[in-house]
């Protein structure tokens, strides 16, 4: 990828956000905040969630 094509990749992505309504912005957010998992599970997987459902369990 040139320069040229990377500078207006990142202008049109900028405009693009930049036109958006910001309550958009907000939802479109917070959306993707949900969608995340939690920091545990982003970061070792299943092993934290099964470690701990054996603690409750006991």
């Amino acid at each position: 990828m040139k320069t040229n094509d990377y500078v207006k990749y990142i202008t049109q992505t900028v405009v693009k956000y930049i036109d958006q309504p910001k309550d958009d912005r907000k939802r479109i957010r917070a959306e993707k905040k949900e969608m995340k998992g939690t920091f545990l599970f982003r970061w070792f997987g299943i092993l934290p969630y099964l470690f701990a459902s054996i603690i409750r369990k006991k």
